[in-house]
């Protein structure tokens, strides 16, 4: 029998959201970059409360909210699983040197007279090896804002060039947290989702690379690469760098071609980067051994098990170096794993109790088709950015408010997963109080507003997400899928 609950108000429905977004504006006031550390999950869980709290006096039932929440979180258990698998293979991959090695190669493709869009790959290519937009940005990001500096090249434009190709490679890594965050709030299997959004993201990343070129086209100047040159010869002193190390690359990208579960995958290829430790940086490893204890392989073994569990410290006479080269682990994912948890209870309580049905049914009112249906979820995740300045909300409660939404309109779950990632992801570096904001502003120092205008890679996915939409390009739909829509089951 059916238990009869009171409707509730429009403004019940946003108490709890606006709680929250004072909650994460305060966070982010007190805390700044530490405000996902912690003072974010809070903020959630306190919301969650007070959206329970107009739950009661609707008349739902603690145990019906209790049981939407375990199942609220359960959705993102895969993904879950998957990130803390990404953290052991990024320790095992950064102690084999494969990490270091598509470092090495990135900067070898610096040229002088192609600097932006040479700028643009290199950090693709670091990010995508490493999966994160923000570590790109601190490392080769800033080494590359002091070459364009010595050049009396615009930094702006160098800028733009980072930001474009960090949040290139950061969305199109498995190895991201956004990344597998996408595809667990929409119900997206992670490769599947990888291999749709290059349908935005490879066009958006070439247009970028063809404007760079324009407008470096002029520059004759003769870049200072001392401080990147110094960074190779550092590398080589640390690792062996060569082609075979790449090999468990190579592997891991046939698995996701041969669209094999993600989860299994990742696990192996952690497990091939500590092998390939043992083989190839032998030297490494009987430097980070702890002989007073344990000696012999066995201290060997202990290096990798660590990699895998707690990530690795890489010591360098290079700071900016050692913070590239160092981390991964098990260990390092669990406030991502805490953020998320706290995020899908925020969410399953706003679902569970009819307080998000309530928000979305007047957006909806304005959908009218698969373009403005993308539209309206692309328009609330960039302003969820800026009510709550911060990607992680900006994917998880648009998420929470469309999934219905696109079953409904017979859109696969990837169409979700990549709109998320045209909003929440790539938006939030362009407004300057958000936290990714503000980071790139601290490493960069260039104000987002001021490179903004050349955030190429950043304008453009989003645009072209939209227009996708309108004219239906490669929008999947569940009723033309072979196999079941939601593959994240099968993983």
């Amino acid at each position: 029998m059916l238990k009869q609950h009171k409707s509730p108000s429009y403004l019940q429905a946003l108490l709890p959201l606006i709680a929250l977004v004072a909650m994460l504006g305060s966070s982010v006031y007190l805390f700044g970059e530490d405000s996902s550390y912690g003072p974010n999950q809070i903020a959630l869980l306190i919301a969650a409360a007070i959206a329970c709290v107009v739950a009661f006096r609707n008349g739902h039932k603690w145990d019906d909210i209790e049981k939407g929440i375990i199942q609220g979180i359960s959705v993102a258990l895969g993904a879950v699983l998957i990130i803390l698998m990404v953290g052991s293979l990024i320790g095992t991959w950064l102690l084999a040197g494969i990490v270091p090695t598509m470092i090495y190669y990135g900067l070898e493709i610096l040229n002088p007279s192609w600097f932006y869009a040479a700028s643009c790959i290199i950090c693709a290519v670091v990010a995508l090896s490493i999966g994160s937009s923000w570590t790109t940005a601190a490392t080769i990001g800033v080494a590359l804002i002091g070459v364009a500096t010595g050049m009396e090249l615009s930094i702006e434009i160098t800028a733009g060039a980072v930001v474009s190709g960090a949040y290139f490679g950061d969305k199109m890594s498995p190895l991201s947290d956004t990344t597998n965050l996408a595809a667990a709030v929409s119900g997206s299997e992670l490769f599947g989702h990888i291999r749709y959004m290059s349908w935005t993201a490879f066009p958006a990343f070439i247009i970028s690379i063809l404007l760079f070129t324009i407008l470096g086209f002029s520059n004759s100047g003769a870049a200072d690469m001392t401080k990147l040159v110094e960074m190779q010869v550092e590398l080589k002193n640390i690792f062996n760098i060569g082609p075979l190390i790449l090999l468990p690359l190579l592997a891991l990208l046939m698995l996701a071609i041969f669209k094999k579960p993600a989860l299994p995958s990742i696990f192996a290829g952690a497990l091939i980067g500590g092998v390939w430790a043992l083989i190839f940086q032998q030297d490494l490893i009987a430097t980070l051994a702890d002989t007073s204890r344990i000696n012999g392989m066995v201290g060997t073994f202990e290096v990798v098990w660590t990699a895998l569990a707690e990530g690795v410290s890489i010591p360098s006479a290079n700071p900016d170096l050692e913070q590239l080269v160092s981390g991964g682990g098990m260990s390092s994912m669990v406030n991502t794993v805490w953020l998320i948890i706290s995020a899908m209870t925020f969410g399953a309580v706003m679902e569970t109790t009819g307080l998000l049905h309530k928000l979305i049914r007047g957006i909806l009112k304005l959908v009218k088709s698969t373009g403005s249906l993308i539209l309206a979820t692309i328009m609330t995740g960039f302003g969820t950015n800026l009510l709550t300045a911060d990607q992680y909300m900006a994917i998880v409660l648009p998420g929470r408010m469309f999934r219905e939404a696109y079953q409904e309109s017979d859109l696969d779950p990837r169409v979700l997963s990549r709109s998320l990632e045209s909003s929440g992801t790539v938006t939030s570096a362009l407004i300057p109080w958000n936290t990714c904001g503000a980071f790139m502003f601290s490493v960069l120092g260039v104000y987002p507003f001021a490179y903004a205008p050349y955030a190429f890679f950043l304008l453009l996915v989003p645009a072209l997400a939209i227009l996708y939409g309108y004219t239906d390009f490669k929008i999947l739909r569940i009723s033309e899928q072979p196999e079941p829509a939601n593959e994240a089951q099968q993983a």
